[in-house]
């Protein structure tokens, strides 16, 4: 069986009325979308919305405590998500702590039966690689949603001494956010830059990694291009004016990630 690669458009940032996104995200392309849960006065136009656009969805759900998780998840599950992203726990947890709340999460998915993807994100359980590596040493089960400029900008390095780690998160991704972050923040003013070339060579030799084994194993692999707004984009002093245009900043990252893959198809096609 072929892997296919889904494209994502988060609305993190987007102006204007759903049914305008909706319909611009279409224009250009994406096969889904990603936020978090719809407020209640919303939900109706929403899942109307994601029917008449044939979009598929990851929800989005911020849960520190496994009380709150339990509750989104169950929540997230009426409006049938292809998988459930989560920004998980809390990096004060103790590990033990940790333990017991991811123990209860794979629970929680295996009652809904729906994917559900741990970010890994800075203020989370996950936000490093060594934590995230213990984690998913104790849980088999446990699956990521891979931001790796997250990773980057907590240890304010490009993980060179991390490869170990990063092997076993791209074992275990579903889901990927593919921005490049930088040892000092998590977003590079725009990855058209060649001036960021050194960190965008090496996101995409992890994020190929993650390819490679989908690929393989004829798993479908979803992606996001998740650059946000300002304050994550940079701006120009006293205007506060955005240096790069968001709509298109991910849209050529949209571009860029599935020529990888279909790079890394005929790779893989040749090695055979």
């Amino acid at each position: 069986m072929t892997a296919e690669l889904i494209s994502i458009k988060s609305l993190w940032g987007m102006p204007g009325p759903l049914e305008t996104q909706f319909q611009r995200i279409y224009k250009a392309g994406y096969k889904g979308i990603e936020c978090p849960l719809p407020d209640g006065g919303k939900r109706s136009e929403f899942s109307e919305l994601l029917h008449q656009y044939g979009f598929v969805y990851v929800a989005q759900i911020f849960a520190a405590d496994i009380k709150s998780f339990e509750e989104q998840v169950q929540e997230a599950a009426d409006f049938q998500p292809l998988l459930i992203n989560s920004q998980s726990a809390k990096d004060s947890m103790p590990f033990e702590e940790q333990l017991d709340y991811f123990k209860r999460a794979v629970d929680a998915e295996k009652k809904i039966g729906l994917p559900v993807a741990h970010e890994t994100h800075r203020g989370r359980a996950m936000y490093s690689p060594w934590t995230t590596g213990r984690l998913l040493s104790e849980i088999k089960d446990l699956k990521l949603t891979a931001d790796f400029s997250h990773w980057v900008c907590v240890c304010e390095s490009l993980l060179e001494d991390h490869a170990e780690w990063i092997e076993l998160a791209a074992e275990r991704t579903i889901h990927v956010h593919t921005r490049t972050g930088h040892a000092q923040g998590p977003q590079v003013a725009d990855p058209r830059d060649p001036v960021w070339g050194k960190e965008q060579d090496a996101h995409l030799k992890w994020w190929r990694s993650i390819f490679t084994r989908h690929q393989r194993e004829g798993t479908d692999l979803t992606f996001t291009p998740e650059y946000g707004p300002p304050g994550y984009m940079p701006t120009v002093p006293f205007t506060q004016d955005p240096v790069s245009d968001l709509w298109e900043i991910c849209l050529w990252k949209k571009r860029f990630i599935e020529n990888e893959w279909a790079n890394s198809l005929s790779i893989s096609a040749d090695s055979k």
